[in-house]
């Protein structure tokens, strides 16, 4: 049966056409958020939702997947237009969603669109349909052109008519992340407090890149993962460039290296997209690109020229919830003293290897041929620090203190000119409260690890000198992390007490 609705002098036509439908299941990776989704079908009430990430990584893909024919409503932001044109956009979207080809008169503001909008949904036919009706606004930032008026109408819109519709779901999502954080996520105007879910959205974990990947018939081995997420970390889009049948090194070359490389030229994309004002995200960033061990707030803003205050916290804060740095505290020091760290592998990537060759593009085989370099090597080994601490619940499980409550940092000691003590720096530390504290090394090769005699004595001086400079009581154990493990000679024997290889990080 088809029902019709006027929108000023245009009658449109509502089909009844397979509008509600159990979301998708099968996507991969993802399955927290598939959980949270589904929960916001079984609901009972109104649902508001913001999906909020960096750019590239599945937030469009994440919501059209899943809530597929339940959404009813999808209108996606232009960048940078005008609000006449944004608002044609609106009634070219609301013609399309109801499938009749015939575009509405544009409304004159973004109070007289959400008036059409609640006349859509009152239409016969769709206030028939069981289940969740959705309505997906994509890119709601570029929305939000100057002068507007666009948040208020939107307030208003879900505050008055849609928290009160009990199968009405409102998605949104945006790449300018900064806005989405302040405007949505943590509005103090009329959404405050109005989201009933939020999903920050992060790259993939090994383990869901590689059920990623197999998605696509992409075949590799675990090794061979951890050396493609060295590069481009769990963002979706970027692994989507590996294709079949081509080694890790002639993905990165192809993508990163040749004149038209998909992410030859991301960077310069990826920040300004996601932050009003990127000059001093970029200046953090590219900080830490250099200082791999981490340093303080304060180290940090003295360097970059950046007073302390709201605004430096404000970035700092952006740069966390958007994956691209992260924090540690180190084992017995407090918060004031936490160590930040570059903790996005493709920002690495890019200081280390892309940028350093300016606008020249060396070409296919490039990245091949550092493959055994001493540089190559040392970068490889930075990075599998960064995603080892990615994923310490994988190390727990590991361990067998998967439910053993933790806290995992670094630690690093500077040997005073006057003592005969040597310096020592920790490349993970887990504190546990069954009275044991892991010190893991965590060392990258593409063989298994050798322990010999001069390595033995450097983890017995590490030890010690730890047990010394913090006067613990608690047992400590030595524990490597490998990628193929350790030789079984005397000299692991006699020092490591466990040994974690790449398989248990899946």
């Amino acid at each position: 049966m088809d029902f019709f609705i006027t929108f000023g002098w245009i009658k449109i036509l509502i089909t009844n056409q397979n509008l509600i439908k159990m979301g998708k299941q099968n996507i991969a990776g993802r399955q927290e958020e598939i959980v949270i989704l589904n929960k916001i079908l079984n609901s009972n009430e109104a649902e508001f939702i913001a999906v909020y990430g960096r750019r590239r990584i599945g937030k469009t893909f994440l919501l059209k997947e899943f809530f597929d024919s339940h959404i009813c409503f999808e209108i996606t932001g232009i960048y940078k237009a005008t609000i006449q044109d944004q608002l044609f956009n609106f009634a070219q979207s609301l013609g399309k969603s109801s499938e009749t080809g015939i575009i509405p008169q544009r409304p004159s503001s973004w109070q007289e669109a959400f008036i059409q909008l609640e006349a859509y949904l009152e239409s016969p036919g769709l206030k028939k349909k069981s289940g969740k009706r959705v309505l997906f606004f994509d890119e709601l930032p570029w929305l939000n052109t100057p002068r507007s008026k666009f948040l208020p109408a939107l307030e208003k819109f879900w505050n008055s008519y849609g928290s009160r519709n009990n199968n009405l779901v409102l998605a949104v999502c945006g790449s300018a992340a900064s806005w989405m954080i302040q405007h949505i996520v943590r509005s103090r105007g009329g959404l405050h407090n109005r989201l009933t879910r939020q999903i920050r959205l992060l790259p993939f974990s090994l383990g869901e890149t590689e059920a990623f990947l197999k998605s696509r018939n992409i075949k590799l081995t675990r090794y061979q993962i951890i050396e493609l997420y060295m590069a481009f970390g769990g963002v979706p889009y970027y692994l989507k460039q590996a294709e079949s049948g081509l080694s890790v090194a002639q993905i990165i070359d192809n993508t990163c290296f040749t004149k038209d490389g998909v992410l030859r030229n991301e960077f310069e994309q990826l920040y300004a997209s996601l932050f009003e004002e990127s000059h001093f995200h970029l200046k953090i960033v590219e900080l830490l690109a250099k200082t791999r061990k981490g340093i303080t707030r304060n180290e940090l803003l003295k360097k970059i020229g950046l007073s302390s205050g709201g605004t430096a916290t404000k970035i700092i804060s952006e740069l966390e919830e958007s994956g691209f740095i992260e924090s540690h505290v180190p084992f017995g020091k407090n918060f004031k003293d936490a160590l930040y760290r570059l903790s996005d592998e493709f920002t690495q990537f890019y200081f280390d290897w892309i940028k350093p060759l300016g606008k020249q593009s060396p070409g296919a085989g490039y990245w091949l041929t550092k493959q055994n370099q001493p540089a190559k090597n040392t970068w490889a080994g930075f990075n599998f620090e960064t995603i080892c601490l990615k994923h310490v619940q994988k190390i727990k499980n590991a361990l067998g203190i998967a439910m053993v409550e933790t806290s995992e940092s670094t630690w690093r000691y500077l040997a005073k000119k006057d003592s005969q003590q040597q310096g020592v720096q920790i490349d993970l530390l887990i504190d546990r409260r069954d009275a044991t504290i892991n010190l893991c090394e965590i060392k990258f090769s593409s063989k298994e690890f050798v322990v010999d005699a001069k390595y033995a004595e450097e983890l017995r001086r590490k030890s010690e000198t730890f047990k010394s400079v913090t006067k613990t009581r608690k047992n400590v154990f030595i524990t490597m992390i490998t990628t193929f493990g350790i030789a079984n000679n005397e000299h692991a024997l006699e020092v490591v007490n466990n040994s974690i290889t790449i398989k248990e990080l899946f």
